[in-house]
């Protein structure tokens, strides 16, 4: 009888057929992107269906999955939770969605064995506790020793860029991401690190300016240099003040007449003008256009004026320089101006920047990548954004865990024993969790084209010991010692990737019923 109490066109699905809807819909989610899981992980090019058709070409998860329109409820969840991974910790995408899909895939197998699914939630929940509670106890901090902190900071940098595009120069952009991130002092705002994209040169050309650099051009016959600036950062009109009011008419009897509105207007921008230099500037700059007549005022004034400075442009300026944007300049007394050392037209390429160095966020700092094409410098971009996301939280939380693989098997070695020790069907989905757990490791020998059975069962025997410290190595192919190849990972990129794909796949798994709305019906106005 429930099918009369939906809408006509509503569509539902219950209990088997629904569960297997959610179920196919995560785990295609997941095998889109787990080819793209691992230092050997390939790449996907996004083409979009707009105008101009433009191309994206990259490994990074939340990226891919963000693109995508998804029809499958359950992919849904998939695709926000790799959002909510690039944002909190910045990496560890992939992997997130990966070991849902695999969480998933090995409760299907349960489902099919008649074990119900709230027994299956119970022992994971079991399971990701002991996991979460081995990986804490093997974390090690070395907040304490500033020497060994940096290494760190740098080996997680190199172990997160050696998956993406600035693989080649890993060590060398991993010291740049340090650099920045250490510049911060563990304040974390990673707005003060700005990234500026140049095309030509290389990847190797890029580097690290200590300062602030606007992509603008200083106005015609205005001072290229100017020492100890005050900075008013403003959004305003600065086009020539006509009647703005939509459909207006001015009706005059004489030529005179109009040239006397030409004057008024004039004067008026003049006395807009004489009002900001009022405030004791010697460098405004803009969000809107600034016309002809503004601009030779500025320059007579010996003013530097900067126009059309995009917003992030001038909200990031503002919070270099220490000042407000402003919009209305009666008090000049209320006004919070900017202050800088120096500014200064540079040559980056063949264009022309402006420089804004010893502003007051002592922190601030400016990374200029170059390279061959628009789309290798996107990707580029977005490597390094998810190293000093990665690096920013390993400054708040510095604990570091070992990578390659040795988490993942640390965990399932502890799960299996809590498997042995669980009486009834729990244990079957606590070894279930280990598995999936496996399955991690195993993804990244295949995609690196190696023999992953024979690699996961070297590494469960390695395991075996309690302080190993082993790990897949896919540049020799064999089985490593992490510490002393330097690949680690950040134990907060870990501890999320665990607790967000559980809760997750046990939010699918309590689904028996899709009910999908009727569209909703155009009232015909005829």
């Amino acid at each position: 009888m429930a099918g009369n109490i939906l809408k006509e066109e509503a569509l539902e699905e219950k209990g088997e057929r629904a569960r297997m809807a959610a179920f196919i819909g995560a785990m295609a989610i997941a095998d889109l992107v787990k080819s793209t899981l691992g230092p050997k992980g390939m790449d996907k090019i996004l083409q979009s269906t707009g105008r101009g058709h433009s191309v994206t070409v990259t490994n990074d998860g939340a990226t891919i999955l963000k693109s995508l329109h998804v029809d499958n409820p359950a992919a849904k969840v998939l695709v926000d939770i790799s959002k909510v991974q690039d944002d909190e910790v910045g990496d560890g995408t992939t992997s997130v969605v990966v070991l849902a899909g695999e969480l998933l895939r090995e409760a299907e197998k349960l489902i099919s064995q008649k074990i119900h699914p709230m027994t299956i939630i119970a022992g994971y929940r079991m399971a990701v506790e002991c996991a979460r509670n081995v990986l804490e106890s093997r974390a090690r901090n070395n907040k304490d020793d500033p020497e060994k902190f940096r290494t760190d900071l740098v080996n997680i940098a190199m172990t997160t860029l050696s998956s993406k595009i600035l693989s080649q120069d890993k060590e060398y952009f991993a010291n740049l991401a340090v650099d920045a991130v250490l510049r911060l002092k563990g304040s974390g705002n990673l707005e003060a690190i700005q990234i500026i994209k140049k095309c030509g040169g290389s990847l190797k050309d890029s580097f690290l300016d200590e300062g602030f650099i606007l992509d603008k051009k200083i106005g015609v016959g205005q001072p290229k240099r100017i020492e100890n600036a005050n900075i008013l950062v403003a959004n305003t009109a600065m086009d020539t003040d006509k009647i703005k009011i939509y459909g207006a008419r001015v009706r005059v009897d004489a030529m005179s007449k109009v040239a006397d509105i030409e004057a008024a207007e004039k004067n008026k921008m003049k006395a807009k003008v004489e009002k900001i230099i009022a405030h004791g500037i010697n460098c405004f700059v803009n969000r809107q256009l600034i016309y002809n007549f503004p601009e030779e005022l500025f320059a007579d004034a010996g003013v530097m004026a900067i126009e059309h400075a995009d917003f992030d442009g001038i909200e990031r300026l503002a919070l270099v320089t220490g000042g407000e944007i402003t919009s209305t300049f009666d008090n000049p007394e209320a006004v919070k101006l900017g202050h800088c050392k120096l500014i200064e037209e540079i040559m980056i390429g063949e264009d022309k920047l402006i420089h804004f160095s010893g502003v007051e966020l002592g922190q601030a700092c400016t990374i200029v990548l170059r390279g061959a094409s628009s789309h290798v410098l996107d990707e580029a971009e977005r490597s390094l954004h998810d190293a000093l996301c990665v690096l920013a939280s390993t400054v708040k939380d510095s604990r570091v865990v070992w990578g390659g693989g040795w988490p993942e098997m640390l965990m399932a070695r502890q799960v299996d024993e809590l498997a042995r020790k669980t009486p009834g069907k729990k244990s079957l989905a606590i070894e279930s969790f280990a598995a999936a757990l496996r399955a991690i490791p195993s993804i990244i020998c295949d995609n690196a084209g190696l023999d992953s059975a024979d690699l996961v069962s070297q590494l469960r025997a390695a395991h075996f010991s309690d302080d190993s410290t082993a790990g897949v190595d896919v540049i020799t192919g064999a089985v490593g010692d992490m510490e002393a190849r330097g690949i680690y990972e950040a134990f907060k990129v870990k501890q999320a990737v665990l607790l967000s794909a559980t809760e997750a796949s046990e939010m699918i798994l309590r689904v028996d019923e899709i009910i999908k709305c009727a569209p909703r019906q155009r009232e015909d106005r005829m």
